[in-house]
């Protein structure tokens, strides 16, 4: 019987919407099959890059950010990962919102990941924006913006991509996708035990500042010192839009979902909101987090505890 067949462990990276995308999978089945999986799995993220990103000045986004006041009928993809990002804006009474794209350009974050390609939209920002000036259309399936603004996804997208992944990945025996953070772990490892995912040391890149067990669920990790802007001091990619600014007194949050989209979002959610705001909003929504402080204090959770594999 087939289950009865060694497993084999395969790996591959590759890189896609700024990262290194990983993919291990366990499984007693045959290699051709595991790498054609693989290879459907890796191109969701082409996919997903292709219509999300912000960066491609062909991409579906970019180009629904250049028609402003006219309902535009989008991809059931893209409209799925705005109407993702709107209702967490909503939750949040904007702390998060997905139309901030100018004001990251303004800071410099706006460079192609592998040309360096400076990339600025041609259409001038009106000040303010915010999510209420993106109308969703549930039953045409369209999106309006009101007003000139850039939608950016970067909190929506990679989590998309790695949800996507799993699909084709799912029947696996053991199997872990890891874009830069977002990491999706499903069944069991190579000793048929819960996978073991670390988290980050903030100040120290190649250690971990304590670690998980993790079966079947989504991990993200937001952090101050992934994206610093090049052209504003103590600025970096995750920014406030009511302020401005950027929250300087977390370093990291990392939560763990269902799936990869929600725990993006949320990573990034209850990171601007800090730990004892964030804390409330996890609670609010049923989801378990830890935030790691600049003094290298860590915050979490109640329900945080049972996934812990060191206690800290």
């Amino acid at each position: 019987m087939q289950s009865n067949k060694r497993k084999k462990t395969y790996e591959k990276s590759v890189l896609y919407m700024g990262t290194i995308v990983c993919i291990k999978v366990v499984t007693s089945r045959s290699k051709v099959e595991v790498e054609e999986r693989i290879i459907r799995a890796f191109e969701t993220f082409r996919f997903v890059e292709g219509i999300c990103s912000r960066f491609n000045e062909q991409s579906e986004i970019r180009r629904l950010s250049s028609q402003i006041g006219i309902p535009v009928q989008v991809s059931d993809i893209l409209f799925e990962a705005i109407r993702f990002a709107w209702e967490a804006a909503d939750l949040t009474e904007g702390v998060f919102d997905p139309t901030i794209g100018h004001m990251l350009e303004e800071y410099g974050f706006n460079l192609h990941y592998l040309t360096g390609e400076e990339l600025v939209s041609s259409l001038s920002a009106v000040s303010p924006v915010s999510y209420r000036d993106v109308v969703l259309d549930e039953e045409k399936r369209t999106v309006l913006l009101s007003k000139p603004l850039l939608l950016d996804l970067g909190a929506v997208a990679k989590g998309l991509a790695v949800d996507l992944a799993v699909k084709e990945l799912c029947d696996f025996e053991g199997f872990v996708i890891d874009a830069g953070g977002d990491i999706f772990a499903g069944g069991v490892n190579e000793r048929e035990e819960p996978w073991v995912i670390g988290i980050r040391h903030p100040l120290r890149g190649e250690e971990t500042i304590c670690t998980v067990q993790l079966t079947d669920a989504a991990i993200c990790t937001s952090g101050s010192y992934e994206r610093i802007s090049p052209v504003k001091e103590n600025i970096h990619h995750l920014i406030n839009p009511h302020l401005g600014i950027s929250q300087s007194d977390i370093v990291s949050c990392t939560v763990i979902a269902p799936f990869a989209m929600m725990a993006d979002v949320f990573s990034t959610v209850s990171f601007l909101l800090g730990a004892k705001k964030g804390a409330e909003q996890l609670q609010h929504v049923g989801l378990e987090g830890i935030w790691v402080t600049s003094s290298l204090d860590l915050h979490r959770t109640k329900g945080m505890e049972e996934y812990l594999y060191e206690h800290v």
